[in-house]
C-alpha cells in the first residue's frame, strides 16, 4: 500500500493502459504530477533510444537491482526474458557483465566509478557515447526507483501472470508485489 493516496485519472491512465492492458501502479503515482511524468518518459525514451535494447536493458535491471527495487527489477527483466530469452543466473558475456558493473556502481554509489571502468569497457570497443549511455540508463533509473519505492509504491499485482514463478522471484528484490 503506497504511503500516499493513489489518484485514479482515466484521461491520465489511457496511454499506460492501452500499451500494457492494466493501469500500473506507478501511474496512480505520477498522476499527481502528469508534468514530471512527462518529463521522465521523455527522458528515459532518448536515454533508451540512443542504446542497444539488449544493453539498456541488462544496465537498467543491474541499476534496479542494486537500488533494491522490485518494480523496475521485474519490469525490465521481464523485457530480457521476452525480447532476449535472458534469465536471472544466465551467463553473460565480459562486455555485459561489465556494463552491469559500472550500472550498479552508479546506482550505488557515482564517486566509486572510476577511470578503469570506462577503460574496461573501451577495451570491449564502446565508445564514449555508449559509456555514458550506461550511466544515463543507471542515473535515471535512480530517479524512478527512488520516486516510486520512496513513496511504497509496489509492483503491479499482474506481473504474479506474467512472470514464471521462478524469475519472479529472483527478480522480486525489494518491495513485494502488491497483493502478497
Amino acid at each position: 500500500m503506497p504511503f500516499i493516496q493513489p489518484v485514479d485519472d482515466e484521461e491520465f491512465a489511457a496511454p499506460d493502459r492501452a500499451a500494457l492492458g492494466y493501469v500500473p501502479n506507478y501511474n496512480r503515482l505520477f498522476a499527481r504530477r502528469p508534468a514530471v511524468y512527462e518529463a521522465w518518459k521523455q527522458l528515459n525514451g532518448s536515454i533508451r533510444r540512443e542504446m542497444d535494447l539488449r544493453r539498456y536493458e541488462l544496465a537498467t535491471v543491474a541499476a534496479a537491482q542494486q537500488l533494491r527495487s522490485s518494480y523496475c527489477s521485474l519490469a525490465h527483466g521481464k523485457v530480457l526474458v521476452e525480447k532476449f530469452g535472458l534469465r536471472p543466473g544466465d551467463a553473460l558475456s565480459e562486455e555485459e557483465q561489465a556494463v552491469q558493473e559500472l550500472a550498479r556502481k552508479v546506482a550505488a554509489d557515482a564517486l566509486s566509478v572510476t577511470e578503469a571502468d570506462y577503460d574496461r569497457l573501451r577495451r570491449f570497443g564502446l565508445s564514449d557515447d555508449e559509456i555514458f549511455d550506461v550511466v544515463l540508463a543507471a542515473a535515471a533509473r535512480s530517479f524512478f526507483c527512488k520516486s516510486i519505492d520512496g513513496t511504497g509504491v509496489q509492483p503491479d499485482a499482474q506481473y504474479r501472470d506474467l512472470i514464471e514463478p521462478d524469475v519472479l522471484a529472483a527478480l522480486t528484490v525489494g518491495r513485494p508485489i502488491d497483493g502478497f
